[in-house]
């Protein structure tokens, strides 16, 4: 490992050369993070021509290779790539023998753990899943918005103290979080963030459509509150909140010419009808009419497959 000040070494684990393998909107980020930190970036593995420009852009000078030459002799190998890409990766790698015996290995998927890299450490290195819970721009601008971000820190009980300052070192804040809860957990990010983006995405086009000319302009106080109050476990509000039926009818019937996001409003609302039922909030016989209205919609629309009985606002699909 390279030189560190010893002044400090009990206050930071030592520098890392490190090879970043995945200059897209996460690697080439954290890649800086960690050279911020002090550690040094020997290399990058980027294909596009979009990850080319974005390594240079925030790793300058830093050699771009291809991926078995940025893992080879390196201390830390930071595996910034897609997940379904990520098994076959850490297989091929470890075939080739390009990992070795003490070298920590630490990839940045949401959805696995450290089971993952199970081929490279039957060879010795030392595994860390470690996610960033962050929309990233792949810019610098990522770098500052790290330290309001938590990390979900998976390792080896041993390994956990290590990862846990990597993640202090990049100005994150580390959470545990199991191996075997890694897969809800993700799911729960890419329910509150991804399909965030979705809603916003179909909000912004029926304003659009009603004449309103800077959708983000109305949605962007509105839903800055919304999600401050949710967070704080506040009220629920809208129609569906409040028994209001004839809201909701009108609703579906002004989308009745965009299917899919039909499709969105009914299953949030049924979702959003079970909510305020679980904490008090709407009288049964509220509910009832709400769903009523979400039933009738159904059949009107051929989906009499999707239906639910009357009083379970439950939707499994959700």
């Amino acid at each position: 490992m390279s030189a560190f000040d010893e002044s400090t070494r009990e206050d930071r684990p030592p520098r890392f050369t490190v090879g970043v393998v995945g200059a897209g909107q996460v690697g080439a980020v954290l890649g800086a993070a960690l050279h911020r930190a002090g550690h040094t970036v020997t290399a990058v593995a980027a294909v596009s021509e979009e990850s080319r420009a974005r390594a240079a852009e925030l790793l300058p000078g830093v050699p771009v290779r291809e991926v078995p030459q940025v893992v080879v002799g390196v201390d830390l190998v930071l595996l910034a790539v897609p997940e379904d890409t990520l098994p076959s990766l850490v297989s091929g790698l470890a075939k080739v023998g390009a990992f070795r015996p003490g070298q920590v290995v630490m990839h940045t998927c949401g959805r696995f753990g450290v089971g993952v890299l199970e081929p490279a450490q039957f060879v010795g290195v030392l595994p860390l899943a470690v996610h960033p819970a962050m929309a990233f721009t792949g810019t610098a601008i990522d770098l500052d918005r790290l330290s309001d971000a938590c990390f979900a820190v998976t390792t080896l009980k041993e390994l956990q103290p290590l990862g846990e300052a990597l993640v202090l070192e990049m100005g994150g804040e580390p959470i545990v979080v199991e191996e075997e809860d890694r897969p809800l957990y993700h799911a729960a990010l890419a329910l509150g963030a991804n399909h965030l983006t979705t809603l916003v995405a179909q909000a912004t086009r029926l304003l659009e459509d009603a004449g309103v000319e800077e959708p983000g302009r109305v949605l962007a106080p509105l839903l800055g509150a919304a999600l401050d109050n949710a967070l704080r476990g506040g009220a629920l509000t809208g129609p569906e909140a409040s028994g209001d039926a004839g809201t909701v009818a009108e609703h579906l019937a002004e989308l009745a010419t965009e299917p899919a996001i039909r499709s969105t409003y009914r299953a949030l609302a049924r979702a959003t009808v079970d909510l305020a039922r679980q904490r008090g909030r709407l009288r049964a016989a509220d509910a009832e009419s709400v769903l009523a209205v979400l039933q009738d919609t159904d059949v009107a629309n051929g989906d009499a497959d999707d239906r639910e009985p009357p009083g379970d606002a439950e939707d499994d699909r959700l």
